[in-house]
This record gives C-alpha cells, sequence and structure tokens, in this order.
C-alpha cells in the first residue's frame, strides 16, 4: 500500500502543474541520480574518495563553459582544479553567493583572510524590483552588509541611462552589477551587452556576474542563442540545469571567465588533500561533497545537444502559444513579452473599466487574481504561480505593484488542452469572483 504522505505531495510531472519550475523526470538524469547514491563518491578529495567522478565533474562543467562562450583550455592542459573554471552547486542561491565572495575579493584582495573592514565598498547592483533575493542574502552571508543600488528599468530590464547615472554617482563604491539572463518573475532577458558595456565605461574593476538560471536554456539552441549575446563577457554566471533541463533537484553550476580566479576563495585544511584535483579546495560552504553532477552527464550523453535544444525549443514556443491565448482573451490581459517560459497575466473584472480612479482599479484587480490563485489552491485541480510586481511595462499603470498569475511552459508533458484548460479555468474563476459577494467588498 503506498504511504498516506504521497498523496500530499505536489506533483510537478502533472500537466496541470503549470506554475514553477521542471518536472526533474528525464529518465536518464533521474538514473544517474540513483547511480551517484548508490555509487556514494566524495569529490572533496579525488585520488581515493572519487577516482573517476571527478572528472566526469570536470567533463559536465566544460561542456557548460563552452555552451555559455567561456574559452576552456585543451583538455591536456587541464592539471589541476584551478585550470577548470567552474564549480558544482546545490542551488543557484548558493553560486550566487559564492559569486558575490569572488566579487569582494576582486574588489579587495585579502578579505578572505584580513575580514571585512570597510563594507561601504562591497556595494553591487540590481535591477529594481526583479532581483532574486539570494544576491542580498549573499552580501549578508560573506559580511559586506545589505549593500544594495537599485536601478530603475524599464520593461523588466535596466534602464541603461539609469545604470550609468549610478554607477558614476557610487564610483569606488560598486564591487559587482548583477543582470538576470532570466529574471524569476517574468524571465524577461537582460540586454546582457549594454549592461556590460556601460558597466566596463565606468570601471573596468567592477565585477560583472549574471545569473542564468533560467537562461542557460538559451544556449543549447541556435535559433535562442541570440537572446544570451554577451553573456561571455561576464566575470561569472550561475546555471540551474534543474530549473531548464529535466534534471531532478538539485543542481547549480557557478562558471567563472577566468579560471584562476577561483583561487581567491580556496579554503586549506589537511582534511582536505591538497592534491591537483581536490574540488574541496574550491567549494565553499561545502565539506561533503556529492556527486550532483552526474545526473547532467547522463542527460547530455542520452540526448546530446541536439536533442536539449529541441527540448528547450519545444518550450519556448509553448510559452508563445499560451501568450497568444491570454491575448485572444477579452478577460485576460499580459504584463510582459514572454523571453523564455513565463507567462505572467491578470484577469481583468468587467467592473474594472468603471473604476472611478487608478487606485481603485489597481486594487479591483488584485484582489480579483489573488482570489483566483487562493481558490486555484485550495481546489488542487491546476497550478499557477503567484507573486507580487511592478507593473514596469504600464500595462495597467506603470510603477504599480500587481500580483498577476504565471504560467510556466518548464513541464515536458504540456499539450494544447492543458493551456486551454488552465486559462479557461482561471477566467471561470474569476467569473465566479465577480458574481459572488466578494464582488461587493472587491475594494
Amino acid at each position: 500500500m503506498p504511504e498516506p504522505w504521497l498523496p500530499l505531495c505536489k506533483n510537478e510531472a502533472s500537466p496541470r502543474f503549470l506554475g514553477f519550475g521542471d518536472t526533474g523526470d528525464d529518465v536518464a538524469a533521474l538514473a544517474g541520480g540513483v547511480l551517484a547514491l548508490f555509487t556514494q563518491q566524495n569529490l572533496i578529495n579525488q585520488s581515493f574518495d572519487s577516482p573517476s567522478a571527478t572528472f566526469i565533474e570536470i567533463t559536465v562543467l566544460r561542456w557548460l563553459r563552452e555552451l555559455l562562450g567561456f574559452t576552456n583550455p585543451p583538455v591536456q592542459d587541464v592539471m589541476t582544479v584551478w585550470d577548470v573554471g567552474g564549480v558544482i552547486a546545490h542551488g543557484g542561491t548558493m553560486s550566487n553567493t559564492v559569486a558575490m565572495m569572488l566579487a569582494r575579493e576582486h574588489a579587495a584582495p585579502g578579505t578572505m583572510e584580513c575580514g571585512v573592514t570597510d563594507p561601504g565598498r562591497f556595494a553591487i547592483v540590481v535591477p529594481r524590483g526583479i532581483g532574486h533575493y539570494s544576491v542580498k542574502s549573499a552580501l549578508a552571508w560573506i559580511g559586506a552588509g545589505s549593500q544594495l543600488i537599485e536601478v530603475d528599468t524599464a520593461g523588466f530590464r535596466y534602464d541603461l541611462a539609469k545604470l550609468e547615472r549610478a554607477l558614476a554617482e557610487n564610483q569606488g563604491r560598486v564591487m559587482a552589477v548583477v543582470a538576470y539572463a532570466g529574471d524569476s518573475r517574468t524571465q524577461t532577458i537582460e540586454n546582457l551587452q549594454g549592461v556590460h558595456d556601460v558597466t566596463r565605461a565606468a570601471d573596468e574593476r567592477i565585477w560583472l556576474h549574471a545569473d542564468a538560471c533560467w537562461g542557460l536554456l538559451c544556449a543549447f539552441s541556435d535559433h535562442l542563442r541570440h537572446k544570451i549575446a554577451g553573456i561571455s563577457g561576464f566575470d561569472s554566471v550561475t546555471v540551474d540545469p534543474h530549473k531548464v533541463m529535466a534534471v531532478p533537484h538539485a543542481l547549480s553550476a557557478l562558471l567563472v571567465r577566468t579560471p584562476a580566479s577561483l583561487r581567491t576563495i580556496a579554503s586549506y585544511s589537511d582534511l582536505i588533500m591538497q592534491e591537483d584535483f581536490a574540488f574541496g579546495q574550491v567549494t565553499p560552504f561545502v565539506g561533503t561533497k556529492g556527486w550532483l553532477s552526474l545526473k547532467l552527464w547522463m542527460l547530455m550523453r542520452t540526448h546530446g545537444r541536439t536533442g536539449l535544444a529541441a527540448m528547450a525549443e519545444k518550450r519556448v514556443a509553448n510559452a508563445q502559444r499560451f501568450a497568444a491565448l491570454v491575448d485572444a482573451c477579452p478577460r485576460t490581459i499580459r504584463l510582459h513579452e514572454p523571453d523564455l517560459l513565463a507567462v505572467a497575466f491578470l484577469y481583468l473584472p468587467v467592473s474594472y473599466a468603471n473604476a472611478t480612479d487608478h487606485v481603485s482599479a489597481i486594487e479591483l484587480v488584485n484582489h480579483a487574481n489573488r482570489w483566483i490563485h487562493e481558490r486555484m489552491l485550495a481546489e488542487g485541480i491546476w497550478h499557477l504561480h503567484q507573486f507580487s510586481i511592478r507593473d514596469d511595462a504600464g500595462i495597467l499603470r506603470k510603477g504599480a505593484t500587481v500580483y498577476p498569475l504565471r504560467f510556466m511552459a518548464a513541464n515536458p508533458h504540456i499539450e494544447a488542452e492543458h493551456m486551454t484548460g488552465v486559462l479557461d479555468h482561471a477566467v471561470a474563476l474569476g467569473q465566479a469572483w465577480e458574481a459572488s459577494e466578494h464582488a461587493e467588498d472587491r475594494a
């Protein structure tokens, strides 16, 4: 008999679960995860802990670097972990934290040993309202304090003129500029080349970091690659294969343009062998280091780049199809042009057009959409995600905080019937709200 708690677990593989990331149910990747559990390799040391697993991990990291346009040294020149140019982590939060450590050491060499003495010089620039919480948390974790400089956006991308002004006004304070190749709300891809050029013109010493946890999807496809143009000019890039490659949780990677930069955050202990390929020297926060990369290696070997490109293109195409459905529905409206897998949209009550002012109109829309989401969660029939976000494109009122529903095309089991089904259901719930007593108390 099944355990009684199993029916209470979420089922991301269901084509009705349409609000979050990948399903992580690729057979090859799952097999890799099982093999990693059974073999119990520990990549903290190489010679006796992971004689062959370490080199599988190096292969995976080199492949990811190649996809992003970073230059790999010839295989025969990879003599130590310092020649690889990346580390595998448990998730994007850890990868982003390591990136901020690298930025700190780049801004003030030796801080690893001496400690932070002047937090004011470790500020980072982020886009207002769409930055991921991990970057702010990382600053606290590495002792730099909450030194965020938020720059206004236009269409969920940096306003480059305002970025230039912020860098000029904070000259000498900024250790890093963070850009999102697919933010965590609308998955809009930043103008990476533009951010690179503005930052380098302001101060060549500033560390450039790209969070491409979602944008990695574009790297496999010749048809999508242009979306992340310029990413190879960044000093570090975070990617999350478990978000976009059908790899089960958890698997992230931090990749650096200059492999030797990882030496600045190395740690030493006689428990970690000071051997050439001991990854324990260069993976902060991790003691025992599991063989997470085997899942991705198995996926790569099974599908190849061509198969993964087809996977990426199908998912982006599904997001475009759902966006067209939203546009065709008289009761829904999109908040952005979909770059990747996300489509954030709002149900518009009939009474929205009769609202007496902008404030009451926004409150009406937010009330309706939050009620729709609450009903979806209570029913458990369909799932869409919800969060707060600024109306950056001025769809209802520029700068207003709204609570959209979000469709995600990450599920490989999605068919046309699921896209129409979930949208029809959301609209039906919105109409039910309007017909209920809630409509009387909508403000």
